[in-house]
């Protein structure tokens, strides 16, 4: 018996980088949001033992290095199983390319190995199985709308909101991430150094610019303080929204002029960013290029997801997706369109 899942891709809407913790990793807080792009993972068991991995993209590891052997390792211990797992990888999102392809992947050889043994773990061991793995699995066991926090491991479901027509410009560059990181480091150091912040008198009005990424802001407070002013603005645009867990956010009540047409353009309007942006462009200004591109094409919002190198842009209107994708391709940038996936949207599409 062969099973078939889809291994669909995340984007991050914002993403603040915090202080480094004792174990080497960052603290962070971003959300992440499931897209319709995705691999298709193919597996089958039989008798034996081992991990036997497939896949046409050559810069896809097929051995103990591979996110899905890890996990894969790991489940059938916790299921207490012995059997021979054939698993075939069919690449079609990037690779390093910030979209949480790897991750992906991972979580859903791990839902395959549960339907073709017709065995489940339960929800927690299942969760700490995948932060064991990688930063960016867990949120792949919920799907929607995400908060990540802590390495980004810890995910909470947020209410969902209504899918948005979206634009991913995939340029042939690589970003490595911990390369991202110990560039982060090293400006976050260098301009410690060179300014010291003047103690001011408590304010009862919050710095809004304290997590963007100019230098100017960055150097004025510290990690924890820009994570703090991070978590409150996006606390204060839950609370505004109108839907309830489990059910999409499709608007707004009628008549709030103060509140905008879309949950997502109101959140952006926030001045919520990618912290990652500010350390990668400047590596790889081509990317800052395609970003001004999407937002030329009429994006209302652009930005990398993850360290990149994908970027994406929401739109009002999937005609308006569809004329951007078509402007990015005259201009060389390889561009395809697609959608954000709702928490129950995912969920049926991954077997479907």
């Amino acid at each position: 018996m062969q099973v078939l899942v889809r291994s669909f891709a995340k984007i991050n809407v914002g993403l603040c980088i915090g202080p480094k913790r004792a174990d080497g990793f960052h603290e962070l807080r971003t959300l992440y949001q499931t897209i319709g792009l995705h691999d298709v993972i193919r597996m089958s068991v039989g008798p034996g033992s081992g991990i036997a991995i497939r896949c046409k993209d050559s810069r896809v590891p097929t051995a103990e290095t591979n996110t899905c052997y890890r996990i894969l390792e790991r489940a059938t211990a916790a299921l207490g199983v012995k059997c021979r797992v054939s698993l075939e990888i069919e690449k079609q999102l990037p690779v390093r390319g910030g979209l949480g392809g790897a991750s992906t992947n991972a979580v859903a050889s791990l839902l395959a190995l549960e339907r073709v043994l017709k065995k489940q773990l339960p929800g927690p061991e299942k969760l700490r199985i995948a932060s064991e793995v990688g930063s960016d699995l867990p949120l792949f066991l919920l799907g929607g709308t995400v908060l990540g926090v802590g390495r980004g491991e810890d995910v909470f479901p947020l209410p969902d909101l209504a899918a948005t027509p979206c634009v991913l410009a995939i340029p042939d560059v690589g970003v490595s991430t911990p390369q991202a990181f110990a560039d982060w480091d090293e400006i976050a150091t260098q301009e410690g150094h060179k300014l010291t912040p003047t103690p001011t008198k408590p304010s009862r009005t919050p710095n809004r610019n304290a997590c963007q990424s100019k230098p100017s802001k960055l150097t004025v407070v510290s990690p924890s303080v820009r994570m703090n002013e991070f978590s409150r603005r996006l606390s204060a645009w839950l609370s505004g929204l109108p839907g309830k867990l489990g059910k999409p956010v499709t608007g707004v009540p009628a008549g709030d002029r103060d509140r905008a047409e879309s949950p997502l353009l109101d959140l952006v309007r926030t001045g919520i960013e990618n912290d990652f942006e500010r350390v990668v462009f400047p590596k790889h200004p081509e990317l800052r290029k395609v970003k001004r591109a999407l937002e030329d094409g009429g994006a209302f919002y652009a930005s990398l997801s993850g360290s990149g190198s994908a970027l994406y842009g929401l739109f009002r209107t999937r005609e308006a997706a569809a004329k951007a994708v078509e402007r990015l391709r005259k201009k060389g940038i390889p561009a395809q369109a697609t959608v954000t996936l709702t928490r129950q949207q995912y969920w049926r599409k991954i077997f479907g």
